[in-house]
């Protein structure tokens, strides 16, 4: 398998407790520090998040894996795109 193909691990991102607007804005920022093709894993007890994270993935070119609702809030995957 080539380099570009290989999968890797997603990174877990643990955002529960945080209100609006940082769960949003603080998955941005660990978005840009990671490189294309990592998924990201986010956790979140903020129910705006059900909105916001789809809506950020949207807008800045992500693919949202998997949205799932959990006992405590959100878990959504992210692939960087």
């Amino acid at each position: 398998m080539s380099p570009e193909l290989e999968r890797v691990e997603p990174v877990v991102y643990d955002l529960r407790g945080l209100k609006c607007p940082l769960p949003v804005i603080k998955t941005r920022k660990r978005l840009t520090a990671l490189a294309t093709g990592t998924e990201l894993t986010v956790e979140t007890t903020d129910p705006l998040a059900g909105i916001d994270i789809p809506h950020l993935c949207q807008e800045d070119g992500h693919q949202l894996v998997s949205s799932e609702r959990t006992e405590t809030g959100h878990r959504f995957t992210i692939r960087k795109g």
